[in-house]
């Protein structure tokens, strides 16, 4: 049966040795996402299964926006993953992070930090759209460019990200988050005041103890020396986003929206998720188990195969 260049494939197997086989089949049509659903009844002497999916693969343009603290680099396991199923992939560093030859003294705006991004979607063709995912305080930047480039983005979504609503200032989730953070949350993380006399601007830079305990508990040693080694100063911009305008129903409002949770989450709990959640609307939510504040390297293929499950949704040409 074929539909509008979609499939739907029946197939009853009359010995479950030709079922064993075809097996192996299903798992390499699966790893390679040509397929969108397995539909199976194995209970039986003759096993059957009903497959269905797209005509032709489509190949999204993912652009991956980091946290803050951290650049493109923390997105190497995920990046290969939505290549090797035949996707574009943009991992970019924001400005004054991962190989950015400015530093966080060099910036003194929010924009100025998301200009990277803002950059890459207006070099974007004419009828050129992406899904834009943001990790962490990257939730903010893909408001910001949504709120620029709403007809760039097919759709955002946010991975354990700070997600605005258009109801208050830019700054209200992050003040929302500090207020509710208990004493001492911050552990060995570094603030320093940065900014001049009439544009107040502090940065912020990890220490390994907050790194290991709130961020990267469930992720790969190897994962957490990476972190350490390459994470930088950056910084929350709460004093420029508090005198910002709130970001707009038309622009970043008009957007279609994802939430992925991650539920083990210590560096943004899930209840402060859950809560963003609510507030700020979201079109459809996914919880990935096991993903601590890091989802993207404590739990890779989860999160892969739920861009490219949300990519088959919400992308349109």
């Amino acid at each position: 049966m074929i539909d509008q260049g979609r499939f739907c494939i029946y197939i009853n197997f009359h010995q479950n040795f030709y079922w064993q086989q075809f097996q192996f089949v299903l798992l390499l049509l699966s790893t390679n996402h040509h397929l969108n659903t397995i539909t199976e009844d194995t209970n039986k002497a003759n096993p059957v299964v009903l497959l269905w999916g797209a005509g032709s693969m489509k190949h999204y343009h993912f652009i991956l926006v980091h946290g803050a603290g951290h650049g493109a680099w923390s997105w190497y396991k995920l990046k290969h993953r939505l290549e090797s199923a035949g996707h574009r992939v943009t991992a970019l560093d924001l400005a004054a992070s991962g190989t950015n030859t400015k530093s966080i003294h060099d910036v003194h705006t929010f924009r100025e930090y998301t200009e990277p991004l803002l950059e890459l979607l207006a070099s974007l063709g004419a009828h050129e759209r992406a899904i834009l995912v943001g990790h962490s305080l990257g939730g903010l930047n893909l408001a910001l460019a949504a709120d620029r480039f709403p007809d760039k983005i097919s759709v955002a979504v946010f991975l354990a990200a700070f997600m605005p609503d258009t109801a208050h200032r830019p700054s209200y989730v992050l003040e929302e988050y500090c207020a509710r953070a208990p004493e001492g949350a911050w552990l060995d993380t570094f603030f320093t005041p940065i900014g001049k006399p009439d544009k107040p601007l502090t940065s912020m830079f990890f220490g390994p103890d907050f790194l290991s305990s709130k961020l990267y508990q469930l992720s790969p040693l190897e994962d957490l020396e990476l972190g350490k080694i390459l994470v930088r100063p950056g910084s929350l911009f709460l004093e420029d986003l508090s005198t910002s305008s709130n970001f707009t129903r038309e622009g970043y409002g008009s957007t279609t929206r994802v939430y992925v949770v991650s539920k083990q989450d210590l560096g943004i709990p899930p209840e402060f998720q859950r809560w963003m959640i609510a507030s700020s609307g979201a079109h459809h939510v996914v919880e990935v188990d096991g993903a601590d504040h890091m989802a993207m390297l404590s739990k890779p293929q989860e999160i892969c195969d739920c861009l490219l499950e949300i990519g088959a949704k919400y992308e349109r040409a």
